[in-house]
């Protein structure tokens, strides 16, 4: 093997796996939000569990992406333990379907694809029919890289030392730690059976080595979810036992079958098993290597999912068995804390597809919480304020700091959200709850500037009129009404936008007439020249808080219809 072919074997892996990004990314931009809708909306029904995680996988090219977006979701409580056994399953099925294609042989008309879709990416300005571009230019790279690594390799056929080096893995152990391995590297078992059947197709490896390969490769593929796993509850973690145990099952069963009754031969397309499998299955795939490497995942991933469909529910409860239940660890008293996102950059962990989703859904959590506290700091601020209270003051000030917090936190988070999303109504939704977070921190600005005009009333003994007083409360009271309409809102049901907008419009006609009335009020000698000052600022912060409001529920109806 020359020089040539090691760099024919380089670039045709590099194009394969760049294809195969290029693939899953274009698929992402394209119909993420719907794929991932499709799995947080799931039921509980196995089978369709099943079709829904074979077809999701099959569409995105990769069992992995599949399971990181379960195991992420039963971690945000979107899924169960019992509902993600299905999904993994079908995962398992659908991720075959790179190698059936390659099998078939439309390597043939690679060129032709990468064309058609390098000229819409190019050419065309509509991004749905870019992201149509991208997936076919992904898809004709795939091919081309495989066939590149197969010429490159077919020089190895005259190599002892890589043929020794083969002949190896017709031990079962060796070829099933072999598989593992390089597809834990890779972390995409539809790469990794890609290749193997590259170096079946080049006559470097036999079937009857392959097969222990190939099972190893479907264990290898459980590292990404292991990987996923880490800093996620409990529930989640066994999501990814559930993905090892399925896989093990499914080696130890077809390594016990391939042992017992080994394969006779490959002929004219037909897989020949002897003994008491004695059958013959043929015209389903071309007399190929490949096609016979194709043909034994699929089967593998049907069969297994067969045998254990019926033992799903007990799937999940040992995997319960195997991982029990531990006590939270308690936050210190009075830590500021996230109630719902791990903090970035604890876990190492890169995005990928259907993180964002989960995130969302996390960051929509975490966001009602924030702006519960700032609802409870407008309350408790007015009501110091009416009552010249500063014992209020302390608890006010120390809930301002934890929203601060929190704003820094979600903040950190869209940061990261926007850098990994490629759907464009996932960023349109991430970008929105930046603001709203923003906003969310104003309104607890403008309450603890509410709170701090208190020390002003008692230190130098001020009070405000009983008309001034009461048109306070009113304050508060359509303040309270009107983040009370963002904390239990329906974003996107008819009218509900225009309702928080005429209460914001309500809060500024107050704050007009309440103006005019102070100035009555100083005509008449009513209100002292440092009374006017602080209820004019008062005033100030009671308008910038409907301001932000709106503001909010603008961007909470873009969310919605971005979803």
């Amino acid at each position: 093997m020359g020089i040539t072919d090691i760099l024919g074997l380089l670039g045709g892996l590099a194009l394969f796996l760049h294809g195969m990004q290029m693939m899953s990314s274009g698929l992402e931009a394209a119909a993420g939000s719907k794929m991932k809708e499709i799995l947080e909306r799931l039921t509980a029904n196995r089978f369709l569990g099943v079709l829904v995680g074979a077809a999701i996988t099959a569409v995105i090219q990769s069992s992995s992406a599949t399971t990181v977006m379960v195991v992420g979701f039963v971690n945000a409580g979107m899924m169960t333990l019992n509902q993600a056994v299905w999904i993994i399953m079908g995962a398992n099925i659908g991720t075959t379907v790179t190698g059936l294609l390659i099998a078939l042989d439309v390597g043939a008309l690679a060129p032709m694809i990468a064309f058609i879709g390098v000229v819409l990416m190019v050419f065309i300005k509509e991004p749905k029919l870019q992201h149509i571009g991208q997936i076919l230019t992904g898809l004709g790279v795939l091919f081309i890289g495989m066939d590149m690594m197969s010429a490159s390799m077919v020089p190895l056929r005259e190599s002892e030392a890589f043929i020794n080096i083969m002949s190896n893995f017709s031990n079962p152990v060796l070829g099933i730690l072999a598989g593992t391995l390089f597809t834990a590297v890779i972390q995409s078992s539809s790469a990794s059976v890609g290749i193997l059947q590259a170096l079946a197709n080049s006559g470097v490896i036999a079937y009857s080595s392959s097969v222990f390969v190939l099972f190893g490769q479907n264990i290898g593929t459980c590292i990404t979810a292991v990987l996923a796993s880490i800093g996620t509850n409990r529930n989640a973690k066994r999501a990814t036992i559930i993905h090892l145990m399925f896989n093990i099952i499914g080696t130890i069963i077809f390594t016990t079958l391939f042992l017992l009754f080994p394969i006779a031969s490959v002929i004219d397309g037909s897989l020949v098993l002897p003994g008491g499998l004695g059958q013959t299955i043929s015209g389903l795939m071309p007399g190929t290597p490949a096609g016979q490497i194709a043909l034994t995942h699929t089967t593998f991933n049907i069969v297994t999912t067969l045998l254990l469909l019926p033992l799903g529910n007990y799937l999940a409860k040992l995997a319960v068995r195997i991982l029990h239940d531990q006590p939270e660890p308690e936050a210190e008293e009075g830590a500021m804390t996230l109630a719902y996102l791990t903090p970035v950059g604890s876990t190492g962990k890169e995005g990928g597809l259907g993180v964002s989703a989960i995130v969302i859904d996390q960051l929509r959590h975490e966001l009602n919480r924030m702006l519960s506290m700032a609802r409870d700091n407008v309350s408790d601020s007015f009501e110091a304020v009416l009552a010249r209270d500063e014992n209020q003051l302390t608890q006010v000030e120390e809930r301002e700091e934890y929203i601060d917090f929190l704003n820094r936190e979600i903040s950190r988070y869209v940061s990261h959200l926007i850098s990994i999303e490629t759907n464009e109504q996932g960023s349109a939704v991430v970008s929105s709850f930046f603001t709203i977070s923003g906003n969310i921190e104003r309104i607890g600005d403008h309450a603890d500037n509410l709170a701090g005009y208190t020390r002003l009333l008692t230190a130098k003994q001020i009070e405000f009129s009983e008309v001034a007083q009461g048109e306070i409360r009113q304050m508060r009271d359509i303040c309270l009404e009107a983040i009370s309409s963002l904390l239990y809102h329906q974003a996107g049901q008819p009218d509900w936008l225009m309702d928080v907008a005429q209460m914001e419009q309500r809060i500024d006609d107050m704050t007009a007439q309440f103006r005019r009335s102070q100035l009555e009020r100083m005509k008449e000698g009513v209100c002292n020249e440092e009374a006017c000052i602080l209820y004019s600022e008062l005033l100030t912060d009671f308008e910038r808080i409907g301001d932000h409001v709106l503001n909010i529920a603008q961007e909470l109806t873009k969310a919605q219809t971005g979803l």
